[in-house]
């Protein structure tokens, strides 16, 4: 893993873009693995910037989104569609027929968890792959005891997770329970990994990302299995370390 250390967020994002548009410009075809979240949202306003200024191009792009929650529409301003859309997708020219995202109003969801893996696998994989980490080490929605061997599935949202993105509903109460999310095995498919970390309350992840054992107790430390994962982090992020 190679970690690269920032004054503070807006210099994270800043680097984590300039890196992504130097892929983007080697491939115009490149299969990008996005998060959403706080963390990336820095990162994505960047790529907009640059997208009017620098005219960089998304018309050949293909996007997959870690995750969506289960039982919450696509047009719901909680859904991860439309975070997608607000944060990115409508500032810049990707087709959004180019852009998927798991679809958590499906009627089988199993069935969707398997078809979304296999659209991926269609797609020639994700060359590289956006990632946050939750306090709790989860990477996409993988939460603690998540098996390493896991596909795209059906995830329960552990209780600190939802506290944490509470935040953006109304309550805890209208937080859903569940969601869709690529598995630990999907994400290790990715030909590059991004790890984004941002604040002091990541601190405590970061530092047992880089100092702890690999454990399925804490997701994110599979990463260190991984031949090629660029770390962006701030310094409040690694003030543990």
């Amino acid at each position: 893993m190679k970690l690269i250390v920032t004054s503070n967020y807006e210099t994270l994002s800043q680097q984590a873009a300039e890196e992504i548009i130097s892929r983007i410009r080697k491939n115009p075809s490149l299969n990008l693995g996005l998060a959403t979240g706080s963390t990336p949202t820095g990162l994505y306003k960047e790529l907009i910037r640059d997208h009017k200024q620098n005219k960089t191009s998304y018309k050949k792009i293909n996007t997959f989104n870690l995750d969506e929650y289960i039982g919450i529409p696509k047009k719901d301003r909680n859904s991860y569609h439309h975070f997608m859309c607000e944060n990115l997708f409508e500032h810049i020219d990707i087709p959004l027929d180019q852009t998927h995202i798991p679809d958590g109003t499906a009627k089988d969801l199993d069935e969707e968890c398997a078809r979304y893996e296999q659209f991926i696998n269609e797609h020639g994989g994700i060359d590289l792959q956006i990632l946050g980490i939750g306090q709790n080490g989860h990477i996409g929605f993988n939460e603690p005891g998540t098996h390493f061997d896991s596909k795209t599935h059906i995830i329960d949202l552990a209780e600190s997770t939802r506290k944490a993105n509470s935040r953006f509903f109304k309550s805890l109460e209208n937080v859903p329970t569940q969601a869709i999310t690529m598995g630990i095995a999907s994400i290790m498919e990715s030909k590059e990994i991004f790890l984004l970390v941002s604040g002091a309350s990541k601190s405590k992840a970061l530092s047992r990302l880089i100092n702890g054992e690999v454990s399925e107790q804490f997701p994110a430390s599979v990463l260190k299995n991984h031949e090629k994962v660029t770390i962006f982090a701030d310094e409040e992020a690694t003030a543990l370390l």
